[in-house]
């Protein structure tokens, strides 16, 4: 049987050691390192040659979606699994869109855990089970299947109103001018903006602009979307 090379890095020794210990009692994996950070990163992997890469997202010595990037760039075949204990949407999408393959939560189950690194081994993503069948796994979905920003884009659905909205957004306009050139209220407009925050996986009104400058230009990239009836 081939099994699983894994190499692991977790900053918490605890952990590290604990994972380690259950991952060698199983039959189909092979832990060949373990460290505490992501320094001389690629030499490991270079010599270790692991299938899967074990990162804890919130590593305190360094970006863990740094490590991501630098991984991926020198070693495409390597995959990745980053864990955490509740990854934020935004995280999520970022890191998928840097090459990571799945997620593990760290009070997951153990056999939800091994569960996924055998998926991903086997070429397969796993995205954390709380965004499975959600709107924004869709999203997901399109940008692990190596589509860029707008084609992100294409795959969110938007009413009418809301694309209104978002171009209002990205020339600038407060919610109160939003409002008088819509002739809506200013209480509907944020609810609008609320769910096209939602639907972006963004934050700030300010990321909403910013996203579609960088996916192409603004009338291009509203184009793009998904029109649904009001």
């Amino acid at each position: 049987m081939k099994k699983i090379r894994l190499l692991l890095i977790e900053d918490n020794r605890l952990l590290r050691e604990g994972l380690t210990v259950m991952l060698r009692k199983q039959q189909d994996m092979n832990v060949v390192e373990t460290v505490g950070n992501g320094e001389n990163i690629l030499a490991i992997i270079k010599k270790q040659k692991p299938d899967v890469l074990l990162l804890d997202l919130g590593l305190r010595s360094r970006s863990s979606s740094h490590l991501v990037k630098l991984v991926k760039k020198n070693f495409p075949e390597t995959k990745i699994i980053v864990m955490d204990l509740i990854p934020m949407q935004a995280d999520v999408l970022e890191f998928v869109q840097a090459g990571v393959s799945g997620f593990i939560l760290k009070d997951a189950t153990v056999n939800d855990f091994l569960n996924t690194i055998r998926s991903v081994a086997k070429g397969l993503q796993v995205l954390p089970g709380n965004l499975t069948g959600s709107l924004f796994s869709q999203i997901v979905e399109h940008a692990v299947n190596g589509s860029k920003q707008s084609s992100l884009m294409d795959s969110v659905r938007m009413t009418k109103r809301e694309k209104q909205v978002i171009e209002l957004i990205s020339e600038g306009h407060t919610n109160k001018e939003i409002a008088q050139e819509l002739h809506l209220s200013t209480y509907t407009v944020k609810s609008h903006v609320h769910n096209i925050l939602e639907k972006l996986a963004l934050s700030t009104r300010v990321q909403i602009a910013k996203y579609l400058h960088d996916s192409r230009n603004v009338k291009a990239a509203s184009d793009d979307i998904s029109l649904l009836d009001d």
